[in-house]
């Protein structure tokens, strides 16, 4: 890995978040192995979405958050609820918006939980570009508690969760009709900002850092607003909604063990 090392600080920023965004390609590729849609299995998917959602909105990004305010000198309480809200309001004008602009709701209901579950999910992607670019930027400017070996870590971690999170896309999409092609397709692109986000994070790394703990409160308050609108109500529309909530809880543990194990 020495040839790594000695690449610039955006170069390494762009490797790590491209090596992420193929494990979100890799997560949504489980889409084109499913021949047939079965209601009670992707409504268990979409169960165990949300719960994937909600723990990465603590963990991965609430949480984190926090401890940045806290490093910056700056209120967590006043910069979360100004992220959070600000994540959840997008998405329900968005949401309003849609209703607006297509008069038959029912017949577009599909496609608006498809477009808004990207939608947050890309959002969450941006902020964990940005925080794996300020990791490798930090090095340049010698940030205190920067090093490499948590550059990596930090891109290892957000790349084996990116892994669920591309099945979280693909999977819904194929339940409400999209082929498996073209599921996997969209799944995958969500995936494409982190490199985007990861170099622009890098080159910016001293003036993100403010911005930074706003946008993962954004993303979380995004993905909450998902949850509760569209991913929970759906799942719970199976006869068999006790086992839904089920595998909502599973999907919490297995995210909450990754980010703790790997975080």
């Amino acid at each position: 890995m020495e040839w790594f090392n000695n690449l610039d600080y955006y170069v390494q920023a762009l490797i790590a978040t491209l090596f992420t965004y193929l494990i979100t390609m890799l997560g949504a590729s489980i889409v084109l192995f499913i021949k047939k849609v079965n209601k009670n299995f992707m409504d268990a998917m979409l169960g165990f979405s949300a719960g994937l959602m909600i723990a990465a909105s603590f963990f991965s990004l609430i949480k984190p958050a926090i401890t940045m305010s806290e490093s910056l000198k700056l209120i967590p309480w006043i910069v979360l609820t100004i992220g959070f809200l600000g994540g959840g309001l997008l998405l329900f004008t968005g949401d309003k918006l849609f209703d607006k602009l297509n008069k038959n709701k029912q017949n577009n209901s599909k496609l608006k939980r498809c477009v808004m579950l990207m939608v947050s999910i890309t959002l969450h992607n941006i902020p964990e570009g940005m925080a794996i670019g300020v990791a490798f930027g930090s090095l340049k400017y010698g940030i205190d508690g920067a090093n490499l070996a948590a550059a990596y870590m930090l891109a290892l971690g957000i790349g084996i969760q990116n892994f669920p999170e591309g099945a979280a896309i693909s999977l819904p999409l194929r339940r409400d009709g999209f082929s498996r092609k073209k599921a996997f397709f969209l799944g995958q692109i969500s995936g494409i900002v982190e490199p985007i986000s990861g170099v622009i994070g890098a080159l910016l790394v001293i003036k993100i850092r403010v911005l930074l703990p706003y946008l993962l409160a954004f993303a979380a308050g995004a993905m909450i607003y998902v949850v509760v609108e569209e991913l929970i109500p759906e799942s719970q529309t199976n006869k068999r909604k006790e086992i839904m909530a089920l595998f909502t809880l599973i999907g919490f543990t297995l995210m909450m063990i990754l980010d703790l194990s790997l975080g």
